[in-house]
Order: C-alpha cells, then structure tokens, then sequence
C-alpha cells in the first residue's frame, strides 16, 4: 500500500510512547522479565477484518528495541481471518512488552478504519461510486487514518484546509449564495479543486449554471438525488455529485444506484470500532 507519511509516523510513534512512558520504563516488565530474555511475538487477529498499520506497528517496535526481526508480516489492505496472524516479530522480551500496547493501539485502530471501509466499498461494488471520507479525524491522526481508508479500497477527500475548496452552507450564508460564494472562492483560488454544498434542488441549478466541477448534496434522499442526477444530465453538465449526511451501511447501495460519483462517509474515521488484534509470545 503506497502514500504512508514516514515522518507522520514517526510523530505519531514518538507521542503515543512518551504518554506511555512519561512516568518512567515499564516497571512490570523489568520487574518479571530477564534482560537477557528472547521471544517471538506474534499479532493475531481475534476477528476477521482488513490490515492497516504493518508498518505503524513495526515503527513502535523499531524505536523501541532500536531494530527488530520480522519473522512474517502480512501486507496492508488484505484481508485477515480470525487466529492468522498479521505480523510476526522476533526481539529481546522487554522491548517486545514495552512496545505492544502502543503498538496494537495503533493497528487496532487503523485496521477497525480499513476495516469499516471495506464494508461500505463492498456494499456499493458495481455502482460505479465511490466511497469518500472527511476531515471528521481525530486529532493528529488523519494522514494514518486516510492512509487506512485507502487499505479499505476507500478514497480521501481533503487532508486539511488547503489543498482543496468546498463551499459549506455557513460560507453560503457568509458570501449571500451559492453563486456568490461559488465566484468569489474562483476569484481566489482558481488553481483549487472547488466542490459547493447544497441543501435543495434549487441550490443545485445555481451551481450547474456556475457550471461546479463538484457539488455535494447534504441530507438528500435517495430519490432527491435522482432528481439531482437528472438535473445534471439534462443540462449536459460535467458536474460531480457527492452526497453526504449521516449515510448508513444500510442505505448505501440504494444511494449508489441514483447515479451519484460519491458518498462522502465521516463515519470512516470517527466512528469505526479497532479491530481486535491481540500479542502473543511464544
């Protein structure tokens, strides 16, 4: 799986072992382990999901233990059946204890958010739309959660505030229309991709006479997004459309069958439960 940020992980490595360990080193394990002690660890998963965070995982390990033996691993965005296990290290035991609640706080994670992905790209196969998900990441997490939506065969949508425009109703309401609002984020910054939100059909039709490269309907319906779909083959637009707005699993399909290019899911990242993985040494 390409585009994992080295330095993001690094970071992300660096704070989640100085929470654990800003006290001092692991007492319990120096206090049972002989430091000469050498084991295989083996992370399993103890439900069937999709991988995300091999290398994450390896980083904790690595700064840690300074280097350790990959005995297996298995790659990011596969598949996992219970009791196979993801990724098999071998290193001094005290480094392996110190490492692995870090270490499988951040593949539980990241595997619960490929995993939840995966779900939902599943759901729609076929439809010819693609599954999206938001800025709706926790705080300093979203380049590895992004990174695990694209393990679960899912698709990003902006990374930060910067590298794209889209138009919400609160900038509606600022700039005093869709049009406006529109003109004035082309005015300045024409070199962005530019997607409006709208809330009604009539919003829609402001957009495709500004002829928006992106529209996202928010809380449409299914059937409000065929009408929106035709509206925009009516006019011969090149329009994309993306709805969002509390989508279930459940729905998916049915909106992916209006037509629409998108559905824009928060749930990707802020709701998905960690996959259960667990360490083993043997």
């Amino acid at each position: 799986m390409t585009g994992l940020d080295l330095s993001d992980v690094r970071r992300v490595v660096s704070v989640a072992l100085e929470e654990d360990l800003r006290y001092g080193p692991d007492a319990t394990t120096a206090a049972t382990v002989p430091a000469d002690a050498v084991a295989v660890a083996e992370l399993t998963p103890r439900s069937a999901g999709t991988l995300a965070g091999v290398p994450v995982a390896l980083a904790v390990f690595e700064s840690v233990l300074g280097s350790v033996e990959v005995v297996s691993r298995r790659e990011d965005g596969e598949r996992l059946l219970p009791g196979e296990p993801a990724l098999v290290v071998r290193g001094p035991v005290r480094g392996l204890l110190t490492a692995e609640r870090t270490a499988l706080n951040l593949l539980c994670h990241l595997s619960g958010v490929a995993t939840v992905t995966s779900a939902w790209v599943d759901e729609i196969a076929g439809t010819g739309a693609v599954v999206r998900d938001s800025r709706k990441t926790l705080p300093g997490l979203r380049l590895l959660e992004k990174y695990a939506v694209r393990c679960g065969g899912g698709e990003n949508h902006r990374l930060g505030l910067g590298d794209a425009v889209l138009i919400k109703d609160n900038h509606v309401h600022a700039a005093g229309s869709v049009t406006a609002a529109l003109r004035a984020a082309r005015a300045h910054a024409p070199e962005l991709p530019c997607e409006v939100e709208v809330d009604t059909l009539d919003q829609l039709d402001e957009a495709l006479a500004e002829n928006a490269e992106l529209v996202l309907l928010d809380n449409f319906t299914p059937r409000s997004c065929a009408a929106a779909v035709a509206r925009v083959a009516v006019r011969g637009a090149r329009t994309k459309l993306e709805v969002s707005g509390g989508l279930q699993l459940a729905d998916a399909r049915g909106y992916a069958e209006t037509g629409v290019d998108y559905l824009s899911v928060g749930a990707l990242t802020h709701s998905a439960p960690a996959l259960d993985l667990g360490m083993d040494l043997r």
